[in-house]
């Protein structure tokens, strides 16, 4: 598993929840944060920034994890597969 550049993270609520229905593990949560293929930040809130990374194991489908990385430790905010950056990444 790749050691990532923070401590720890923090989940919501709607983060768990989409990852169980979705069957996302953690680990690719972790991975595509400690080394995004792409980083922004979220048009709508500052505070939010989004990590872009290709899941092998998932046909090389794009993952964008939103995470607050104001917060202390980073709260992850949602996960999903993003059909739109297939293309672009």
């Amino acid at each position: 598993m790749i050691q990532p550049d923070f401590p720890q993270l923090e989940y919501t609520r709607h983060a768990i929840q989409v990852m169980s229905e979705r069957k996302i593990p953690v680990e690719w949560v972790v991975r595509a944060i400690a080394s995004p293929a792409l980083r922004t930040p979220d048009p709508n809130d500052p505070r939010i920034e989004r990590f872009f990374s290709r899941i092998q194991e998932q046909d090389n489908r794009v993952l964008r994890v939103a995470v607050n990385t104001y917060s202390a430790p980073w709260r992850v905010v949602s996960v999903f597969f993003d059909r739109k950056m297939r293309k672009k990444l």
